[in-house]
C-alpha cells in the first residue's frame, strides 16, 4: 500500500508544478498594467526630476542643460529660498492641526451618531469634489474680500478694527488650505471609527469609565490608524501647494510651491528641481519619523 502511495505522489508532483507556475505568471500579468502606470509617470519622472536637479544652472532653454552633477544646486536653492521653504512646512502643519480639530467631531459624529443620516452627511463632505480645486479657492477670496460680509461681520462685533482685513494674510492662505483638504481628514477618520465596535465603547462605561476616559482609553487609540492616515493625506499635498497662497496671500505669504512653479516657467529648471527634490526628502523623512512615533508602521 505505502509503495502504491509513493507512485501516486510520484506522478502528481509533475502536474502540481505547471500549476503553481502558471498562477504565479497570472499574477505577474495582472501586476503588469500597475507597474508600467507606475514605471511610466511615478519612476520616469522621478529620474527626470533628479537628474534636472544636477544640471548645471548656467545652461538654458536656448542653448540646453549640460549633467554635470552640480550638487551645489541643493545647497544654492536652500540658501535663497530657505524662508518659504520653512513656511510652506509650518502651513502645512496649521492646515493638518486645523483639519484634525474640525474633522475629528464631524467624523465621529457620521460614524456613530448620525444613524440614517450618515449617507447625507458623508455626501455633504465629499460634494466640494465634484467643484474645481481653483474655483473653490476663488470663492474663498470673494468671501475674505474686504467688502465681503465676513469682514463687515467681524468689524461689526470688533474683532477686526476698521481698517482690518482677512484677504492677502496668513490667516486666509490657512483657511483656504483647510476648508480644500478637510475631505482627505474626514474621510479617514470616519473609515477607522466606523469599524470600532460599539460594544467596546460600552464595555468603558460599564467599567465605570467617563465619557471623557472612555474616548482617551478606547475610541481614541482604535481610531488611530485613521488620525495617521488622514494627517498624512493632509499635511503632504498642503505642503506643496501654490494655488491658495497665490490667490488668497501676498508675496509675502508665497510658498515653496509658488516658486517652484516660478522657476520652472522660467527655464530655471536646476534650482526648481532642487527645491522640488528637498521638498520631496523633507516630508518623506517627516513622515517616517511621525509614522514610527505613532507606532503605526504597517501604514507605509
Amino acid at each position: 500500500m505505502s509503495a502504491i502511495g509513493q507512485l501516486g505522489a510520484t506522478v502528481q508532483a509533475p502536474a502540481a508544478k505547471p500549476e503553481r507556475s502558471g498562477r504565479r505568471r497570472t499574477a505577474y500579468l495582472l501586476l503588469l498594467p500597475g507597474g508600467l502606470f507606475l514605471l511610466l509617470f511615478f519612476v520616469v519622472p522621478l529620474v527626470s526630476l533628479l537628474a534636472a536637479s544636477l544640471y548645471d544652472p548656467n545652461g538654458s532653454i536656448e542653448t540646453g542643460f549640460a549633467m554635470t552633477w552640480h550638487w551645489q544646486n541643493f545647497a544654492d536653492a536652500m540658501a535663497d529660498y530657505a524662508r518659504p521653504f520653512g513656511r510652506s512646512l509650518w502651513y502645512a502643519f496649521l492646515t493638518t492641526a486645523f483639519c484634525l480639530l474640525l474633522g475629528y467631531p464631524l467624523a465621529y459624529a457620521i460614524a456613530i451618531k448620525a444613524g440614517r443620516w450618515r449617507n447625507l452627511m458623508l455626501a455633504l463632505v465629499i460634494a466640494p469634489f465634484f467643484t474645481s480645486f481653483l474655483i473653490r479657492t476663488l470663492s474663498w477670496k470673494l468671501l475674505l474680500s474686504d467688502n465681503g460680509f465676513v469682514v463687515d461681520f467681524l468689524q461689526t462685533v470688533h474683532i477686526l478694527g476698521p481698517d482690518g482685513r482677512l484677504l492677502a494674510t496668513t490667516a486666509a492662505v490657512v483657511t483656504g488650505l483647510t476648508y480644500n483638504f478637510l475631505p482627505f481628514m474626514v474621510l479617514p477618520l470616519y473609515a477607522s471609527l466606523e469599524r470600532i465596535d460599539g460594544r467596546l465603547i460600552e464595555a468603558g462605561g460599564d467599567l465605570f469609565a467617563g465619557p471623557i476616559t472612555t474616548f482617551r482609553t478606547v475610541t481614541l487609540p482604535l481610531s488611530m490608524p485613521g488620525v495617521v492616515a488622514g494627517t498624512l493625506l493632509t499635511f503632504i499635498p498642503s505642503a506643496g501647494d501654490y494655488i491658495n497662497s497665490q490667490l488668497l496671500g501676498t508675496p509675502k505669504q508665497r510658498m515653496i510651491g509658488n516658486d517652484i512653479q516660478r522657476l520652472f516657467a522660467a527655464g530655471a529648471y536646476p534650482t526648481a528641481a532642487a527645491l522640488s527634490v528637498t521638498l520631496m526628502a523633507a516630508i518623506v523623512v517627516l513622515v517616517l519619523l511621525y509614522v514610527r512615533r505613532t507606532g503605526t508602521e504597517e501604514l507605509v
